[in-house]
């Protein structure tokens, strides 16, 4: 996807259409939505093929959309929108059982830009959270600026030799990344390519909805072929796999190369934060480290990314063209955190650059 925040807000209400098999559900999450004086419920649809032909008819701004619904599932209704009438499309879901979970996460792959967790029932007062969550994650998702697609992903090309150049020789012992809204769909890109097995350490913080990051680490392990697993407090942090911060904790990384859980207030709105997990690298690991900033909303991990540069680490941030939201990576940019500013193609060739560089450093041939 190739998309971009919009500059300006919506004037008029935000014009929502709710798709789900459930009557009830649908009623309830338009009810939700026609109280919120900054939504229009233009129109609700029971399965896949009424949503693709109501958002060509109806025109929404954004749109919910449950997975599991007959004629048309969520996953092909997705794909479909986005290859004919592109609009921002949230994937609503009760589903948190780890097989359910990999159809919302493979829903990304079809052009969603968010998955939400759907209220688990319709008592207001317990699900306030939830609830709010679920406004705020459809607000800002109709502020995205999305593009057609055409048939499936393009395969990820070869990258026997490193496109970026390297011009100094760095030991490099960790790479950490950011990434919120979009962030998904970068990570599989830039870990699928990378050589394998990839024998520097990687962690990363990605802003996802409670409940769904065991599903992530598992669908991110089988559709990158890259290991990936939810990191533990105190273990070791070894080469060959990326390790993710689990839910409701903050991830850090100690001098002696462990994870670090700690409990602590939200960052930047978020827990995990990647403004936390930047901070212990640039502390831990200074000029031996790597600090990437991908796509997603608001400012979390930017200035920190600049403390990683000020200690002599490699920072990198998505370039605006390639990411869903820029926010993180394009207020790292304008704060002057970033030493490049990369596609997602480019940041996996300069990572399999750094292996390449470290690799000819033990050679008779230096990186030119």
């Amino acid at each position: 996807m190739n998309a971009q925040a919009r500059s300006t807000g919506h004037k008029s209400p935000i014009k929502v259409l709710v798709v789900d098999d459930s009557p009830t559900v649908r009623e309830f999450l338009a009810y939700l939505f026609a109280s919120d004086p900054g939504f229009q419920v233009v129109g609700t649809a029971a399965n896949g093929e009424e949503a693709v032909a109501a958002v060509k008819n109806k025109k929404p701004d954004v749109v919910t959309m449950d997975i599991h619904m007959p004629r048309m599932d969520g996953y092909a209704a997705a794909r479909a929108i986005m290859e004919t009438n592109p609009v921002p499309i949230v994937i609503v879901t009760g589903s948190l059982s780890e097989d359910e979970l990999r159809s919302p996460l493979a829903a990304l792959e079809a052009g969603a830009v968010a998955v939400v967790r759907r209220p688990a029932n319709f008592h207001l007062a317990d699900q306030a959270e939830c609830i709010r969550a679920l406004m705020q994650t459809v607000k800002l998702m109709s502020e995205v600026k999305v593009v057609r697609r055409w048939g499936s992903h393009p395969q990820a090309k070869s990258m026997t030799e490193p496109h970026v150049d390297v011009s100094v020789q760095r030991d490099i012992k960790l790479i950490a990344i950011g990434a919120s809204t979009g962030g998904p769909l970068v990570l599989r890109q830039i870990l699928s390519q990378l050589p394998k097995p990839y024998p520097i350490p990687i962690v990363a913080v990605q802003h996802i909805t409670e409940g769904f990051v065991g599903g992530f680490a598992e669908w991110l392990s089988g559709a990158s072929g890259f290991p990936c697993r939810l990191a533990e407090d105190g273990e070791s942090i070894l080469p060959g796999c990326i390790y993710l911060a689990p839910d409701g904790k903050h991830m850090t990384v100690s001098r002696q190369g462990r994870v670090v859980l700690i409990d602590s207030e939200a960052e930047h709105g978020h827990v995990p934060s990647v403004s936390c997990l930047f901070r212990s690298v640039a502390e831990a690991y200074g000029a031996h480290a790597v600090g990437v900033l991908l796509t997603g909303m608001g400012q979390d991990g930017a200035a920190e990314l600049g403390s990683m540069k000020d200690r002599g680490a490699l920072t990198v941030a998505q370039d605006q063209s390639s990411s869903v939201v820029y926010g993180m990576p394009g207020e790292a940019v304008r704060l002057g955190a970033a030493s490049q500013v990369l596609s997602p193609e480019k940041i996996a060739a300069a990572l399999a650059a750094l292996v390449y560089s470290e690799s000819l450093s033990h050679g008779k041939e230096g990186v030119t």
